[in-house]
Protein backbone atom coordinates (compact mmCIF):
# COMPACT_ATOMS: atom_id res chain seq x y z
CA UNK A 1 0.00 0.00 0.00
CA UNK A 2 1.20 3.36 -0.87
CA UNK A 3 2.05 5.90 2.07
CA UNK A 4 0.02 9.06 1.79
CA UNK A 5 1.90 11.86 3.49
CA UNK A 6 -0.57 14.24 5.38
CA UNK A 7 0.53 17.89 6.40
CA UNK A 8 -2.22 18.99 8.74
CA UNK A 9 -2.69 22.69 9.90
CA UNK A 10 -4.27 23.45 12.61
CA UNK A 11 -6.10 26.46 14.00
CA UNK A 12 -9.31 28.56 14.80
CA UNK A 13 -10.57 30.91 12.47
CA UNK A 14 -8.92 34.24 11.46
CA UNK A 15 -5.56 32.53 12.78
CA UNK A 16 -3.57 32.39 9.33
CA UNK A 17 -4.26 28.78 8.09
CA UNK A 18 -5.29 29.81 4.61
CA UNK A 19 -2.90 32.65 4.04
CA UNK A 20 -0.20 30.25 4.84
CA UNK A 21 -1.26 27.15 2.95
CA UNK A 22 -2.17 29.39 -0.21
CA UNK A 23 1.47 30.96 0.28
CA UNK A 24 2.82 27.37 0.49
CA UNK A 25 0.74 25.27 -2.47
CA UNK A 26 1.97 28.74 -4.72
CA UNK A 27 5.75 27.82 -3.51
CA UNK A 28 7.28 25.33 -6.38
CA UNK A 29 9.88 24.26 -3.73
CA UNK A 30 6.96 22.54 -1.91
CA UNK A 31 5.85 21.20 -5.88
CA UNK A 32 7.70 18.13 -6.09
CA UNK A 33 5.30 16.57 -8.77
CA UNK A 34 3.16 14.44 -6.34
CA UNK A 35 -0.90 14.67 -7.14
CA UNK A 36 -1.97 16.82 -3.93
CA UNK A 37 -5.69 16.79 -2.41
CA UNK A 38 -6.34 19.68 -0.46
CA UNK A 39 -8.61 19.22 2.12
CA UNK A 40 -10.43 21.84 3.63
CA UNK A 41 -12.41 20.62 6.77
CA UNK A 42 -13.09 24.13 8.00
CA UNK A 43 -14.61 27.52 5.68
CA UNK A 44 -13.13 30.69 6.37
CA UNK A 45 -13.59 34.36 4.64
CA UNK A 46 -10.61 33.86 2.70
CA UNK A 47 -10.96 31.78 -0.24
CA UNK A 48 -7.93 29.78 -2.28
CA UNK A 49 -7.03 31.24 -5.31
CA UNK A 50 -6.21 27.96 -7.44
CA UNK A 51 -5.11 30.25 -10.56
CA UNK A 52 -2.54 30.65 -8.28
CA UNK A 53 -1.22 27.45 -7.42
CA UNK A 54 2.61 26.12 -8.48
CA UNK A 55 0.69 22.72 -10.14
CA UNK A 56 -2.44 23.58 -11.11
CA UNK A 57 -3.40 19.30 -10.76
CA UNK A 58 -3.68 20.43 -6.85
CA UNK A 59 -6.91 19.53 -6.13
CA UNK A 60 -9.51 21.04 -3.43
CA UNK A 61 -12.36 19.46 -1.54
CA UNK A 62 -14.42 21.10 0.93
CA UNK A 63 -15.70 18.42 3.55
CA UNK A 64 -17.86 19.41 6.75
CA UNK A 65 -16.57 17.15 9.63
CA UNK A 66 -19.48 15.34 10.51
CA UNK A 67 -19.32 13.86 6.36
CA UNK A 68 -15.67 12.90 7.30
CA UNK A 69 -15.39 8.93 7.51
CA UNK A 70 -12.64 6.83 6.84
CA UNK A 71 -14.30 5.17 3.66
CA UNK A 72 -15.12 8.63 2.13
CA UNK A 73 -11.10 9.57 2.67
CA UNK A 74 -9.89 6.77 0.64
CA UNK A 75 -12.53 7.16 -1.99
CA UNK A 76 -11.01 11.21 -2.86
CA UNK A 77 -7.70 9.98 -2.81
CA UNK A 78 -8.40 7.52 -5.25
CA UNK A 79 -10.90 9.92 -7.12
CA UNK A 80 -8.08 12.49 -7.99
CA UNK A 81 -4.83 9.77 -7.06
CA UNK A 82 -3.43 11.65 -4.91
CA UNK A 83 0.22 11.06 -3.70
CA UNK A 84 0.03 13.67 -0.52
CA UNK A 85 -3.07 15.19 1.50
CA UNK A 86 -3.14 18.75 2.92
CA UNK A 87 -5.56 19.28 5.33
CA UNK A 88 -6.49 22.39 6.66
CA UNK A 89 -8.76 21.14 10.04
CA UNK A 90 -11.78 22.80 12.07
CA UNK A 91 -10.12 24.38 14.94
CA UNK A 92 -13.60 24.05 17.11
CA UNK A 93 -12.83 19.89 16.52
CA UNK A 94 -10.67 17.88 18.20
CA UNK A 95 -8.33 15.90 16.30
CA UNK A 96 -9.00 12.79 17.31
CA UNK A 97 -11.77 12.65 15.19
CA UNK A 98 -9.53 13.20 11.96
CA UNK A 99 -7.01 10.49 13.53
CA UNK A 100 -10.12 7.95 13.51
CA UNK A 101 -11.31 8.33 10.62
CA UNK A 102 -7.94 8.30 8.24
CA UNK A 103 -7.61 5.50 6.22
CA UNK A 104 -4.65 3.05 5.98
CA UNK A 105 -1.39 3.95 4.77
CA UNK A 106 -2.21 7.58 6.00
CA UNK A 107 0.65 9.07 7.82
CA UNK A 108 1.48 12.98 9.41
CA UNK A 109 4.29 14.02 8.13
CA UNK A 110 3.91 17.17 9.69
CA UNK A 111 1.43 19.37 11.74
CA UNK A 112 1.68 23.36 11.73
CA UNK A 113 -0.37 25.59 14.55
CA UNK A 114 -1.79 28.63 14.15
CA UNK A 115 -3.30 31.23 16.23
CA UNK A 116 -4.02 34.81 16.11
CA UNK A 117 -1.97 36.41 18.62
CA UNK A 118 -4.30 39.49 19.89
CA UNK A 119 -7.04 36.52 21.33
CA UNK A 120 -4.52 33.82 22.07
CA UNK A 121 -5.02 34.26 25.86
CA UNK A 122 -8.84 34.73 25.58
CA UNK A 123 -8.93 31.48 23.74
CA UNK A 124 -6.49 29.73 26.63
CA UNK A 125 -8.46 31.22 29.26
CA UNK A 126 -11.53 30.15 28.16
CA UNK A 127 -11.40 27.13 25.48
CA UNK A 128 -7.86 25.56 26.62
CA UNK A 129 -8.70 21.95 26.33
CA UNK A 130 -8.90 22.88 22.35
CA UNK A 131 -6.29 24.66 22.60
CA UNK A 132 -4.04 22.05 24.16
CA UNK A 133 -5.37 19.36 21.03
CA UNK A 134 -3.84 22.35 18.38
CA UNK A 135 -0.23 22.62 20.58
CA UNK A 136 0.35 18.50 21.60
CA UNK A 137 0.59 17.38 18.11
CA UNK A 138 2.68 20.18 16.47
CA UNK A 139 6.21 20.78 14.91
CA UNK A 140 5.56 24.30 14.94
CA UNK A 141 3.68 26.80 16.56
CA UNK A 142 2.91 30.50 14.51
CA UNK A 143 1.83 33.46 16.42
CA UNK A 144 0.39 35.61 14.02
CA UNK A 145 -0.13 39.19 14.40
CA UNK A 146 2.00 39.80 17.12
CA UNK A 147 2.35 42.74 18.54
CA UNK A 148 5.30 44.91 20.11
CA UNK A 149 3.66 45.29 23.73
CA UNK A 150 3.14 41.33 23.83
CA UNK A 151 5.47 39.53 25.78
CA UNK A 152 6.78 36.07 24.18
CA UNK A 153 7.71 35.10 27.53
CA UNK A 154 4.24 34.95 28.22
CA UNK A 155 3.18 33.42 25.34
CA UNK A 156 6.40 30.58 25.13
CA UNK A 157 5.41 29.77 29.10
CA UNK A 158 1.73 28.37 28.05
CA UNK A 159 3.04 26.78 25.18
CA UNK A 160 5.83 25.11 26.92
CA UNK A 161 3.14 24.31 29.62
CA UNK A 162 1.53 21.64 26.84
CA UNK A 163 5.14 20.72 25.20
CA UNK A 164 8.46 20.81 24.77
CA UNK A 165 7.82 19.99 20.84
CA UNK A 166 7.01 22.33 18.84
CA UNK A 167 9.04 25.19 17.78
CA UNK A 168 8.01 28.99 17.75
CA UNK A 169 7.60 31.57 15.56
CA UNK A 170 5.95 34.95 16.55
CA UNK A 171 4.95 37.01 13.21
CA UNK A 172 4.56 40.67 13.84
CA UNK A 173 2.42 43.18 12.15
CA UNK A 174 4.62 44.03 8.80
CA UNK A 175 5.87 40.75 8.24
CA UNK A 176 8.71 39.98 10.53
CA UNK A 177 8.97 36.85 11.74
CA UNK A 178 11.54 36.10 15.10
CA UNK A 179 12.02 32.48 16.15
CA UNK A 180 11.74 31.99 19.62
CA UNK A 181 14.87 30.99 21.04
CA UNK A 182 13.81 31.08 25.04
CA UNK A 183 16.05 28.88 26.73
CA UNK A 184 13.66 26.45 29.52
CA UNK A 185 16.33 25.16 32.65
CA UNK A 186 14.88 22.40 34.39
CA UNK A 187 13.95 23.47 37.77
CA UNK A 188 16.65 20.87 39.48
CA UNK A 189 20.25 19.65 38.85
CA UNK A 190 21.00 17.22 36.30
CA UNK A 191 24.08 16.54 37.18
CA UNK A 192 23.74 16.71 40.74
CA UNK A 193 25.02 13.20 42.65
CA UNK A 194 21.30 12.45 43.85
CA UNK A 195 18.87 14.80 41.52
CA UNK A 196 16.26 16.38 44.12
CA UNK A 197 12.89 16.46 42.13
CA UNK A 198 10.66 19.23 44.58
CA UNK A 199 6.57 18.40 45.06
CA UNK A 200 6.22 20.89 41.98
CA UNK A 201 8.76 20.02 39.74
CA UNK A 202 7.39 16.05 38.95
CA UNK A 203 5.53 17.35 35.83
CA UNK A 204 8.47 18.83 34.35
CA UNK A 205 10.65 15.66 35.55
CA UNK A 206 8.48 13.33 34.34
CA UNK A 207 7.80 14.99 30.99
CA UNK A 208 11.48 15.13 30.78
CA UNK A 209 12.29 11.62 31.52
CA UNK A 210 9.93 10.44 28.37
CA UNK A 211 11.05 12.52 26.19
CA UNK A 212 14.96 12.41 26.81
CA UNK A 213 15.05 8.60 28.45
CA UNK A 214 19.13 8.33 28.01
CA UNK A 215 20.02 11.23 29.25
CA UNK A 216 18.59 9.91 32.82
CA UNK A 217 20.46 6.60 32.29
CA UNK A 218 22.66 5.72 35.25
CA UNK A 219 21.06 8.86 37.18
CA UNK A 220 19.84 8.70 40.99
CA UNK A 221 16.82 10.60 41.55
CA UNK A 222 15.14 11.12 45.05
CA UNK A 223 11.19 12.27 44.53
CA UNK A 224 7.92 11.63 46.76
CA UNK A 225 5.40 9.54 45.03
CA UNK A 226 2.43 7.84 44.56
CA UNK A 227 2.63 3.97 45.08
CA UNK A 228 0.39 1.36 42.51
CA UNK A 229 0.39 -1.99 43.30
CA UNK A 230 -1.23 -5.12 40.85
CA UNK A 231 -1.52 -8.76 42.44
CA UNK A 232 0.69 -9.21 38.84
CA UNK A 233 3.17 -7.87 39.98
CA UNK A 234 6.03 -9.39 41.48
CA UNK A 235 7.29 -9.11 44.74
CA UNK A 236 9.98 -6.11 45.69
CA UNK A 237 8.07 -4.59 42.51
CA UNK A 238 5.74 -1.11 42.36
CA UNK A 239 5.25 1.95 40.43
CA UNK A 240 5.50 5.42 42.26
CA UNK A 241 4.07 8.19 40.30
CA UNK A 242 2.15 11.14 40.61
CA UNK A 243 -1.57 12.70 38.60
CA UNK A 244 -0.74 15.21 36.40
CA UNK A 245 -2.58 17.61 34.84
CA UNK A 246 -0.97 19.29 31.63
CA UNK A 247 -4.19 21.16 30.88
CA UNK A 248 -7.44 20.56 32.22
CA UNK A 249 -9.13 18.37 34.44
CA UNK A 250 -10.12 16.18 31.63
CA UNK A 251 -6.87 14.77 31.01
CA UNK A 252 -5.35 14.28 34.52
CA UNK A 253 -3.51 10.67 34.21
CA UNK A 254 -1.68 8.73 36.52
CA UNK A 255 1.91 9.21 35.38
CA UNK A 256 4.27 6.51 37.12
CA UNK A 257 7.45 4.87 37.05
CA UNK A 258 8.38 0.85 37.93
CA UNK A 259 9.82 0.96 40.81
CA UNK A 260 12.39 -2.35 42.11
CA UNK A 261 12.75 -2.60 45.95
CA UNK A 262 13.96 -4.08 48.47
CA UNK A 263 12.27 -3.04 51.80
CA UNK A 264 10.08 -5.13 53.93
CA UNK A 265 7.26 -2.49 54.07
CA UNK A 266 4.15 -4.14 52.66
CA UNK A 267 3.35 -1.07 49.94
CA UNK A 268 -0.41 -0.90 49.15
CA UNK A 269 -1.92 1.05 46.13
CA UNK A 270 -2.04 5.00 47.44
CA UNK A 271 0.80 4.62 49.54
CA UNK A 272 2.98 7.98 49.38
CA UNK A 273 6.60 7.09 49.61
CA UNK A 274 9.59 9.17 49.48
CA UNK A 275 12.66 7.38 46.97
CA UNK A 276 15.64 7.56 46.55
CA UNK A 277 16.84 4.89 43.21
CA UNK A 278 19.06 4.46 40.07
CA UNK A 279 17.70 4.95 36.84
CA UNK A 280 18.01 2.30 34.31
CA UNK A 281 16.80 2.11 30.90
CA UNK A 282 15.32 -1.60 30.06
CA UNK A 283 12.69 -3.55 29.28
CA UNK A 284 9.69 -4.13 31.42
CA UNK A 285 6.16 -6.22 30.66
CA UNK A 286 4.60 -2.80 33.03
CA UNK A 287 5.82 -0.69 29.68
CA UNK A 288 5.41 -3.34 27.02
CA UNK A 289 8.92 -1.77 26.16
CA UNK A 290 12.08 -0.49 26.96
CA UNK A 291 11.68 2.60 29.67
CA UNK A 292 13.26 3.89 32.74
CA UNK A 293 13.24 1.72 35.63
CA UNK A 294 14.02 2.48 39.15
CA UNK A 295 16.13 0.59 41.39
CA UNK A 296 15.39 2.09 44.87
CA UNK A 297 18.43 2.37 47.68
CA UNK A 298 16.01 4.09 50.02
CA UNK A 299 12.20 3.99 49.80
CA UNK A 300 10.19 5.15 53.00
CA UNK A 301 6.30 5.86 53.63
CA UNK A 302 6.07 9.73 54.22
CA UNK A 303 3.17 12.44 54.56
CA UNK A 304 1.45 13.46 50.78
CA UNK A 305 2.70 16.69 49.45
CA UNK A 306 0.79 20.02 49.73
CA UNK A 307 -0.73 19.86 46.57
CA UNK A 308 -0.74 16.15 45.42
CA UNK A 309 -1.99 16.62 41.61
CA UNK A 310 1.08 17.91 39.77
CA UNK A 311 0.76 20.25 36.80
CA UNK A 312 3.04 22.53 34.89
CA UNK A 313 2.09 25.86 36.27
Amino acid sequence: MQEIPVYLFLGFLESGKTKFIQETLEDERFDSGERTLLLVLEEGEEEYDHSRFANPSYAVEYLDIGQMTESGLAALVRKYSAERVVVEYNGMCELQKFFDAMPDGWAIAQVMTFFDATTFLTYNKNMRQLVYDKVQYADMVVFNRFRGEYSQEEFHKIIRGMSRRPGIVYEYLGGKAVYDEIVDPLPYDIDAPVIEIADRDYAFFYRDLVEETEKYRGKTVRFKGLVAVDKSMKKGTIVIGRHIMTCCEADIAYSGLVCHHKSDLAFKTRDWVMVTARIDIMYHSIYGQKGPVLSASEIAYCAPPEQELATFY
